[in-house]
């Protein structure tokens, strides 16, 4: 080849990173000639993707990562623009350009407002931090939803001069509240995209595209300011404008989002489907169907990961709650409270506590007027006819269907997981042995995951040999989650239990 002096012949080619491929030749004199690859412009584009955008990307991070990181990047620039106008406005009422203000009553109001924030961010920490990451897509549409009043508030204050410290600490209080819920969901919505155990890289590189936004949004405020300034009711219609912008911007965002991983509403809605229809719903299926403020919610309410003690009060209610069980989990279902109240076993397994939640909510969907077999549609119109403190009974028989039906349904969750990777692994759904195996598949590939429960948020209790019980926070929600440690050549492990 070194001696030819005729077409060079392309010996291989390379794609580093997220570059696009360029071939390789050999030269007559045996060198290798790479392609320069590119055109104009590339080298700029080139440049703002490894400033802005996680390394490796689009590999690195989930599929849904762009479309929600150009709708953040929009409501970011509207949030910052409606910021400025509301921080004008907190000026202006504590007394910035007006001779006759007192800079005491400023620090004081000033002081006032900031305090209050300080105490609504602990009690907020408190109450609901252990929520938060369960249900990130809806918390997050809530603290930015919150953050709009807190600015409309901030805006009005002025007007109510005698009103106006209360009404900043009112701001100020949700704010912090703000601060808590979106900082706590951002975590959440990291880690699902981070794929490469990037999580630090992808939120850096989330850091500096906010940053940049706010420098844009700084720039446009300086322009925005002194037209609005002295014009009360022209200050409030741009307030408007850009607060229903960053409402859509928001939900578009978090529409975006496809979250592989179970919480109770989306356990639910797969359920749901499934006994109605006997197939699993996808991902995206169970994403776009997921509420995002309310409806779609269980009849009955799901309390996983109760202490025993709580559970029941009797000798009585002890031996009727341990009739029928074969997994480390007992369930109670309260007729009175309209609950259903699981405790699980110290040595509950992912496995055992996805069993435990689909259970729970089984009874949930069986109180809902859906077409069911007749084997469901049996046990509904005993749930219905039973009088009230016969609900152990209920559950009785409802372990018996759910020994039927859980096998189904766990098989129709691997069936999927081998479709979606066949074209990798030779994985039939009519081998049991190979449904039992680990699969692998591409983190591209939208699948849900059932690998280990993050055990985060609450704790399981030891009902059946601990001498010492660990006590429950319970948390309204689990999280099936996707985590494993050393994700190595873009792929992800799953075992299926």
């Amino acid at each position: 080849m070194s001696g030819s002096r005729g077409p060079a012949a392309l010996r291989c080619w390379e794609r580093f990173g997220s570059g696009s491929p360029r071939g390789c030749t050999v030269a007559p004199d045996g060198s290798l000639c790479w392609e320069a690859g590119g055109g104009p412009g590339r080298g700029l584009r080139t440049a703002l993707t490894a400033v802005f955008l996680p390394h490796g990307f689009p590999d690195s991070v989930s599929p849904d990562y762009l479309p929600y990181q150009l709708w953040d990047t929009v409501q970011a620039f509207a949030s910052s623009l409606t910021g400025s106008l509301a921080t004008q406005a907190v000026l202006q009422g504590v007394g910035v350009g007006d001779a006759a203000a007192s800079v005491s009553a400023a620090t004081i109001t000033w002081l006032l407002k900031d305090g209050t924030g300080m105490l609504g961010r602990i009690g907020f920490a408190w109450l609901m931090g252990s929520k938060l990451d369960c249900d990130a897509k809806k918390w997050r549409l809530f603290a930015d939803v919150l953050n709009d009043a807190a600015m409309f508030l901030e805006i009005v204050a002025p007007a109510f001069p005698s009103c106006f410290t209360l009404i900043v600490c009112v701001s100020s209080l949700a704010k912090c509240i703000v601060g808590v819920a979106g900082g706590a969901t951002r975590a959440a919505l990291t880690m699902h995209q981070a794929r490469r155990d990037n999580m630090a890289d992808v939120s850096a590189k989330d850091g500096s595209q906010e940053t940049l936004v706010n420098l844009a949004g700084l720039l446009v405020s300086l322009l925005l300011l002194p037209l609005v300034s002295e014009r009360p009711r022209l200050s409030l219609a741009a307030f408007f404008l850009f607060t229903a912008l960053h409402l859509y911007a928001n939900y578009r965002a978090v529409r975006a989002v496809i979250m592989e991983t179970f919480n109770e509403t989306r356990l639910y809605l797969v359920l749901k489907h499934f006994i109605q229809w006997g197939e699993v719903l996808t991902p995206p299926s169970a994403n776009r169907m997921e509420p995002l403020w309310t409806g779609c919610l269980p009849a009955l309410s799901l309390s996983l990961g109760v202490a025993l003690h709580s559970l029941v009060s009797s000798a009585f209610e002890l031996q009727q709650v341990s009739e029928g069980h074969q997994q480390p989990y007992l369930l109670r279902w309260n007729q009175c409270r309209g609950k259903i109240q699981v405790t699980l076993g110290q040595e509950a397994s992912a496995g055992v506590i996805l069993r435990a939640a689909t259970h729970g909510l089984l009874l949930a969907a069986l109180l809902e007027d859906v077409p069911l077999t007749e084997e469901l549609e049996t046990l509904r119109g005993q749930i219905r006819a039973a009088p009230e403190g016969d609900s152990w009974t209920i559950v009785k028989e409802t372990y018996q269907i759910l020994d039927k039906l859980y096998p189904k349904f766990l098989k129709e969750f691997r069936i999927l997981l081998c479709h979606t990777v066949a074209h990798e692994n030779e994985c039939s759904p009519k081998n049991d042995e190979s449904l039992d195996s680990i699969c692998v598949h591409q983190c591209s590939q939208a699948t849900w995951k059932e690998n280990e429960v993050r055990r985060q948020g609450f704790h399981f209790p030891s009902f059946l040999s601990s001498p010492h019980p660990t006590p429950i926070k319970n948390n309204g929600g689990f999280i099936i989650s996707k985590v494993l440690e050393h994700l190595q050549f873009h792929l992800i492990f799953i075992a299926i239990m």
